[in-house]
C-alpha cells in the first residue's frame, strides 16, 4: 500500500511534482489534469490497479497516485496537508507561476509527507485527522468515463522502485520496532535495580536502624 506519486497543478500547468519510482504516469497525469473541473471539489479516478485522488481548491489541483488498495482517507490526509502547506507557503502566487516555478522547493515538501504518509503511523494520523464521512462521499469512477477514445494508454509503474519503496519502508519501521523494545529493556532493567535497592535498604535498616546507627563504629559510642 503505497503513495507513488504527486502534484501540485493550475489547470495542465504543473508547478511541483515529485515520485519515489520511475513510469509513464506523469504523461497519464498531464491527460487526466485536462479532465479536472476547475471548480472546489475532490474525487478519485480508478485506472488499472491504480487511483488517482485529487483534491481541487482555489483553482489549484492537488493530486496522487496509490495503489488501488490503499485506504483512501490516507491518500487525502496527505492531499490535505500538501494543500495547506502549498498555501500557508505561496498564498496564491500559483495563479501567476510558470511551469515547474515551486518545484524546486516544494518538491522536497511533497517527498517528506510523501515519507510520512507511506509509513506505518499514517493510517492512524489520518483516522484522529480526517472525517471518515468527508472520504467516503468522494466519488470514486473509473478513468475511462472521461477519457477520450485513444486517450488510455497503459499505465508503466517500475516495480522494482516499488519494491525497493517497499524494502526502505519495511526497515524503516523495523530500525524504530528495534528502538523501541531497546529502551523497553533498559526501562525494565532500571525498574530491576531500583526494586533490588529499595529491598536491600530495607534489609539494612532492619538490621542497622534507618539511619544506620546500630551498624556505626564502637568509636561513635
Amino acid at each position: 500500500m503505497t503513495i507513488l506519486y504527486a502534484l501540485v497543478a493550475r489547470g495542465n500547468t504543473v508547478l511541483a511534482e515529485y515520485t519515489f519510482t520511475s513510469g509513464n504516469f506523469p504523461t497519464i497525469t498531464r491527460v487526466l489534469l485536462g479532465k479536472i473541473p476547475d471548480a472546489d471539489g475532490k474525487m478519485s479516478y480508478v485506472y488499472d490497479q491504480y487511483v488517482f485522488h485529487y483534491v481541487v481548491e482555489r483553482h489549484m489541483t492537488f493530486l496522487c497516485m496509490a495503489d488501488e488498495s490503499f485506504k483512501r482517507r490516507v491518500p487525502f490526509a496527505f492531499l490535505d496537508e500538501i494543500k495547506n502547506r502549498w498555501f500557508a507557503t505561496y498564498a496564491d502566487k500559483g495563479a501567476n507561476a510558470i511551469a515547474f516555478a515551486m518545484n524546486e522547493e516544494f518538491g522536497g515538501v511533497i517527498q517528506t509527507q510523501l515519507e510520512f504518509y507511506n509509513g506505518p503511523q499514517a493510517d492512524q494520523f489520518a483516522t484522529v485527522h480526517k472525517k471518515l464521512d468527508d472520504v467516503k462521499n468522494v466519488m470514486v469512477q473509473n478513468i475511462e468515463m472521461v477519457l477520450e477514445r485513444g486517450e488510455k494508454l497503459e499505465l508503466l509503474v517500475d516495480k522494482s522502485e516499488q519494491l525497493q519503496l517497499d524494502s526502505f519502508r519495511f526497515q524503516k519501521s523495523s530500525k524504530k520496532l528495534r528502538q523501541a523494545m531497546f529502551w523497553k529493556k533498559v526501562k525494565i532493567y532500571l525498574l530491576i535495580t531500583f526494586v533490588v535497592l529499595v529491598i536491600l535498604y530495607i534489609f539494612l535498616a532492619v538490621i542497622c536502624g534507618a539511619a544506620f546507627e546500630k551498624c556505626g563504629n564502637d568509636d561513635d559510642k
